[in-house]
């Protein structure tokens, strides 16, 4: 019987407590959200909102085709030009989702005969960019320059260096400067995703190789999603011009997608310009994380101290991660639970978004959630 093997996995999955399913949520929910990734609020902010009706209005439902072809706006040109300024980059390429940036990105350089070494902890859109390049890849232990610095020794030729600038799983930094230095030795070139420190790390939110001291280095590519703190959709790579143009001509994630929506480039933009006006917001963001982190460790939860607002709370198996998850919303929240395959580490976790909104009250109803709920 064709896919057949579709229902031997499916067996499989529900045996483990693996099984995924979409929730569609509703316009106006009373949970309290500690599941999203709209880590400045702005998602709904009626400025982004307004920007996003404003492009719909101007260019239209859709971009029309690729970006090569009608896909590229005046609005598109607008935003680039705005976030390679904000983020301290020479020039910007936008993408219809981070996922797409990130593919481009990795396949367009690391061509055949190159060396492409990648963190154990990476994404997954890193993960099949470095599985869809043409280079040599090796995968390196989590958070370990030494490993990178093995590894390029290794090799004679082009290289690249890729890794989360921001762990998705238990929200910790890479060690970026060292990075740096480990590449710089070997003349290797640097790619890192910022999709979950934009917004939320370095002056006023402009990221982690921002704060790092790299942003706008020859040497250093950096991607980022507009789905997160900007709170709207797409995703983007900043780097040095002749490497921006570079993925205009062979990045095929970039040649042959469709561009991304005006009103998707409209509520980010509008979300950047707010977000330059109110720098406080990325401070905030991070001053709740830590505030969440404190108290539930307090309340004699295991969780991870975060580096960006990621906070992650550990759970004793994917069954009880799951359960425990859904008892929140049961309770009024909701919270993220990542467990196999997401998880590198095996270990399932609640996964909290601190969002520069949120208040005292509803960081103390939160903690309160989680604890009564606990396995």
């Amino acid at each position: 019987m064709a896919f057949g093997w579709i229902d031997e996995q499916a067996e499989a999955r529900r045996r483990a407590g693996l099984v995924r399913t979409l929730r569609p949520r509703p316009a106006d929910s009373a949970l309290l959200d500690l599941a999203s990734n709209d880590y400045l609020g702005l998602a709904h902010h009626p400025e982004v909102t307004e920007g996003a009706a404003r492009a719909a209005r101007t260019w239209g439902g859709g971009s029309t085709g690729s970006r090569l072809v009608t896909g590229t706006t005046e609005l598109h040109t607008e935003l680039e030009r705005e976030l390679a300024a904000f983020c301290g980059f020479e020039a910007a390429l936008v993408f219809s989702s981070g996922y797409a940036a990130n593919l481009a990105a990795v396949t367009a350089l690391g061509p055949h005969g190159s060396l492409i070494v990648s963190d154990a902890g990476n994404h997954a859109s890193l993960i099949d960019g470095c599985r869809l390049a043409r280079g040599e890849r090796q995968v390196v232990g989590h958070g370990d320059p030494e490993a990178v610095r093995k590894a390029l020794a290794t090799h004679q030729g082009p290289a690249i260096v890729v890794s989360d600038t921001v762990f998705s799983v238990d929200g910790d930094r890479a060690p970026l400067a060292e990075l740096a230095e480990a590449c710089r030795a070997q003349g290797a070139g640097l790619v890192v995703d910022d999709a979950h420190g934009l917004g939320v790390l370095g002056d006023g939110g402009r990221g982690a190789p921002y704060a790092a001291g790299l942003a706008g280095a020859p040497d250093v590519v950096a991607t980022a999603t507009l789905s997160k703190s900007l709170g709207s959709q797409g995703g983007v790579v900043l780097g040095p011009a002749r490497v921006i143009d570079h993925l205009v001509n062979a990045a095929r994630t970039f040649i042959f997608d469709t561009g991304l929506a005006p009103a998707a480039a409209g509520a980010a933009l509008a979300a950047l310009r707010l977000l330059v006006r109110e720098p406080e917001r990325a401070a905030r963001a991070r001053e709740v994380a830590a505030e969440l982190h404190a108290r539930l460790t307090a309340a004699g939860l295991e969780a991870v101290r975060p580096d960006a607002a990621v906070v992650s709370v550990r759970a004793p198996s994917p069954e009880q991660a799951v359960r425990w998850a859904a008892d929140c919303r049961t309770a009024g929240l909701a919270v993220g639970c990542f467990r196999p395959p997401s998880v590198p580490d095996g270990i399932s976790r609640l996964r909290l978004t601190a969002r520069a909104d949120l208040s005292g009250a509803e960081i103390q109803r939160a903690v309160r959630v989680i604890g009564e709920t606990r396995p």
